[in-house]
C-alpha cells in the first residue's frame, strides 16, 4: 500500500509492551494480518530479539536502518491513554520523517506541540480511533440490506473477537463468497485501512455507528459481512460497546469467543465469567427483536494449552457441553466453523 506517495513500511511501537498478548494485541493483529510490511518493532526492554523474523529495536534511530516509513502505536493501553515515557517516543519519530498512526484515545493529530512538529517535518498524524463527526442514531438501513452479518462477540475482552472474524472472512473469500471483514476497532482499521473504532463513539451514536459500517461493508462488495466484535456483554467496564454493536449492526447470526480455561474476567478479580449455556442464552436473548439471532458456533481460544491433542481434547470438550459446533480457527482452521455458520444463515 501506499500512502501520500510513500510506500508503507511499518515500524511497530511496542515499547514496554510487546511481550503483551493482551496489552500488544494491536501488534500482533498487524503482523498477522496486515498487508504492508513490519520492519521493525520498538521496544528498549526487548532490543536485540526478534518476533517472527521481525527485529526489535531500542530507538527510533536503531530502526532506520530497515527504512520504515510510518510508525503505528502497536499497544491498546487500559483506557486509551499514552504512558508518559512515550510522548517522547512520538517526537523522536516525527522528527525522523515517520508518518505516526495511533489507536489510542487520547488523539495526536489534536495534540497541539505534535502538530507543529508534524508540519515542520512534513508527516502525517493518523488517529484510527477519531470517529466520524456526522455520526446519528441508526435508521433501519442495517435491516434493509441484500447480505449477512455475521458478530464476533465474546466471554471476556482480548480473547480473539477480531482475530476470528479476520479467519473467517479468509476462509470464506477462500472459497470464492463474496465476504468482508468489518471493522470497529483501531486493530482491524490499521489491517483493513477502513472502519470506525466504535469505542470512541458517544453512546447514543454507537448502534448507528455500527449500522454504518455494515452499509459499507455491502458498499464494498459483501454479502457475507463478518463484524468484528467488541467488549463482552458480561464485562463489568466495557458491555455498553457490545450492547450497541449488537443492535446497531442487527447480525444475522453470532459467534461466541472463550479462552480456554478462563472463569474470570481479566483484571477484574471477582467478576466470574457465566458458564458458556449461559453466555449462549444471554446473547441470543438481547439480540435486537426485530431480527433474533442465534449463536452458531463457539470459537475456543487454545493459546494457553500447549499440545494440539490437549487442545482438540479441550475442543471436543467443550462442544459436547454447549451443542454446538467449535473449534479453534488460528489453530485448526476456520472451515468447520464457517460451516456451522452458513448452516445456521
Amino acid at each position: 500500500m501506499v500512502t501520500g506517495g510513500k510506500p508503507r513500511r511499518i515500524l511497530i511501537l511496542g515499547e514496554g509492551f510487546s511481550h503483551d498478548p493482551h496489552y500488544g494485541k494491536t501488534m500482533r493483529g498487524i503482523i498477522r494480518y496486515g498487508p504492508d510490511p513490519v520492519v521493525a518493532i520498538l521496544d528498549s526492554a526487548r532490543a536485540g530479539e526478534t518476533r517472527e523474523g521481525i527485529p526489535i529495536v531500542g530507538t527510533v534511530n536503531d530502526a532506520l536502518c530497515f527504512d520504515p516509513t510510518v510508525a503505528i502505536v502497536g499497544v491498546a493501553t487500559q483506557g486509551g491513554r499514552f504512558p508518559p515515557a512515550w510522548r517522547e517516543l512520538l517526537k523522536s519519530c516525527i522528527a525522523k520523517g515517520l508518518d505516526v498512526e495511533n489507536g489510542l484515545h487520547e488523539f495526536i493529530s489534536e495534540d497541539p506541540e505534535l502538530m507543529q512538529l508534524a508540519t515542520q517535518f512534513g508527516v502525517e498524524l493518523r488517529d484510527l480511533r477519531k470517529p466520524p463527526a456526522d455520526l446519528n442514531v441508526p435508521t433501519g438501513a442495517n435491516l434493509e440490506l441484500d447480505t449477512k452479518i455475521v458478530l464476533t462477540v465474546g466471554s471476556d475482552c482480548a480473547i480473539g473477537k477480531k482475530t476470528v472474524a479476520v479467519e473467517l472472512d479468509l476462509e470464506a473469500r477462500r472459497r470464492g463468497l463474496e465476504s468482508v471483514f468489518v471493522p470497529t476497532g483501531q486493530t482491524g482499521i490499521a489491517i483493513a485501512g477502513w472502519g470506525i473504532a466504535v469505542d470512541a463513539v458517544v453512546a447514543d451514536f454507537l448502534a448507528g455507528a455500527a449500522e454504518r459500517l455494515v452499509v459499507e461493508g455491502v458498499e464494498r462488495g459483501g454479502r457475507l459481512l463478518f463484524v468484528e466484535g467488541q467488549g463482552s456483554l458480561v464485562h463489568p467496564m466495557y458491555s455498553g460497546v457490545t450492547l450497541g454493536l449488537v443492535h446497531g449492526a442487527a447480525p444475522h447470526a453470532f459467534v461466541l469467543c472463550h479462552l480456554a480455561g478462563s472463569t474470570e474476567i481479566e483484571g477484574c478479580p471477582g467478576h466470574p465469567i457465566p458458564p458458556l449455556p449461559v453466555l449462549v442464552e444471554i446473547h441470543e436473548r438481547i439480540s435486537l427483536p426485530r431480527r433474533p439471532a442465534k449463536v452458531a458456533c463457539i470459537a475456543l481460544n487454545t493459546s494457553p494449552i500447549e499440545s494440539d491433542d490437549e487442545a482438540q481434547a479441550a475442543i471436543a470438550a467443550t462442544e459436547a457441553e454447549i451443542g454446538l459446533p467449535t473449534d479453534d480457527p488460528v489453530r485448526f482452521g476456520a472451515g468447520r466453523l464457517l460451516d456451522a455458520i452458513l448452516t445456521r444463515l
